[in-house]
C-alpha cells in the first residue's frame, strides 16, 4: 500500500509545485524544475524498494541514455508544436521517444560514458530550440481543472510505467523512467493554453534541467550499492548544487548577449 501511495502521489505532487512556480517564475523556471528527476527519481526509488541496489544501479545507469530521448523529445516537441495541436505533436514526439530508445538499448557503456553521451545530447539540443521572444507574464487565471488534470495525468502514467518495471528489467526500466511523462504533462497544457512559444520556452528550460538530471543518475547508479537508500537523498542535493549553477551560467550568457554594445 505504501509504495502504491508513493507511486500515485510523488510525482504528480512534484508536477503541480513545478507548475505552480511557473506561473509566478515563468515557463522556463517551470521547464527546469520540470526537466529534474521529479517522475524518474520516484521510479529509481520505487524500483531500489522492489528490486534492490543492483537492478537499481542498472536502471540508473541506463537512465542516463534515456535522458538523450527526452532531450529529442523536447527539441521535437518545440518545433512541431508550431504547426500542429498538442494530441498530435505529443504523438509525433513519442513516437520519436521510442525510436531513440531502441536504438540506445543496444548499447553498452559504463556510467560515466553515458554521462557524457547526454551532457553533449543535452548542450546539442539546446542549439536545435527554436527562437522565441522573452516572455512576458499576463497573470491569466488557468480552468479550475489544471493542476488536478496535471495530477491524475502524471499519477496515471507513473503507475504504468512502475508497474511494468518488474517484466522490462533495468536496463528498459531504466530507460524509460525519463520518459516525458511530467514533460509530456506540463508541455501539452502549456501548448494548448499559452501556444507554440511559451512551449518552446518551457521546453529549452527542461533541456537546461537535464544537467542536473543527469548528474542524478549519475551519483545513484555509482554509489547506490554502497549507500543503499540514503543515495537518494544525497544525489538530491548534488543535483540542486549543479542546477543552481547551471542556471547561473546561463543567466550570465544570457545576459552577456542581450547586454548592449558600447
Amino acid at each position: 500500500m505504501g509504495i502504491l501511495l508513493l507511486k500515485l502521489c510523488l510525482a504528480p505532487v512534484l508536477v503541480v509545485g513545478s507548475t505552480v512556480a511557473g506561473r509566478r517564475w515563468g515557463a522556463d523556471v517551470a521547464g527546469i524544475l520540470v526537466g529534474l528527476p521529479i517522475v524518474a527519481g520516484p521510479i529509481l526509488v520505487i524500483s531500489h524498494l522492489l528490486h534492490g541496489a543492483g537492478f537499481t544501479a542498472g536502471a540508473a545507469r541506463s537512465s542516463l541514455l534515456g535522458l538523450v530521448a527526452l532531450a529529442v523529445f523536447a527539441v521535437v516537441f518545440a518545433h512541431v508544436a508550431r504547426r500542429f495541436g498538442w494530441l498530435v505533436t505529443t504523438a509525433v514526439s513519442w513516437l520519436a521517444v521510442l525510436v531513440v530508445d531502441v536504438v540506445l538499448s543496444l548499447l553498452r557503456v559504463w556510467a560515466v560514458g553515458a554521462f557524457a553521451i547526454t551532457v553533449v545530447a543535452a548542450a546539442v539540443a539546446l542549439l536545435l530550440m527554436p527562437t522565441v521572444e522573452p516572455e512576458r507574464l499576463d497573470g491569466t487565471r488557468p480552468p479550475s481543472w489544471d493542476l488536478p488534470g496535471r495530477a491524475i495525468a502524471t499519477g496515471l502514467l507513473v503507475l504504468a510505467v512502475t508497474t511494468a518495471s518488474g517484466a522490462l528489467g533495468p536496463q528498459w526500466t531504466g530507460l524509460l523512467a525519463p520518459f516525458p511523462v511530467a514533460t509530456t504533462v506540463v508541455a501539452g497544457f502549456v501548448h494548448a493554453q499559452q501556444g507554440s512559444a511559451a512551449t518552446a520556452r518551457t521546453l529549452a528550460g527542461v533541456l537546461v534541467g537535464l544537467f542536473g538530471f543527469a548528474v542524478f543518475c549519475l551519483f545513484v547508479a555509482v554509489f547506490v550499492g554502497r549507500m543503499g537508500g540514503v543515495v537518494f537523498f544525497a544525489a538530491a542535493g548534488v543535483t540542486v548544487v549543479v542546477q543552481l549553477l547551471v542556471m547561473r551560467v546561463r543567466r550570465v550568457l544570457r545576459d552577456r548577449r542581450t547586454a548592449p554594445v558600447r
